[in-house]
């Protein structure tokens, strides 16, 4: 099983930083990316900073393969 809890990833976003707007836009952005309801992601540290830990809810051997899979393939 990978271990992603120290994985960082830069995504650009063109929502502006008001009212969780970008917040929005990088759980959608990685919800589409990874396959998963937009329900299951949840930003838990830096809602108002650039750098933010996001959380995915979900089995974690299911998740750890959607991750891995799309980091081989957009590496």
């Amino acid at each position: 099983m990978l271990d992603v809890s120290s994985i960082a990833l830069k995504a650009e976003i063109t929502a502006p930083p008001e009212g969780g707007k970008a917040n929005a836009a990088v759980i959608a952005l990685l919800a589409e990316a990874w396959r998963l309801p937009k329900s299951s992601l949840s930003v838990l540290k830096g809602a108002t900073s650039r750098d933010k830990t996001i959380a995915v809810a979900g089995d974690p051997v299911d998740l750890s393969q959607r991750i891995a899979q799309w980091m081989k393939t957009n590496a």
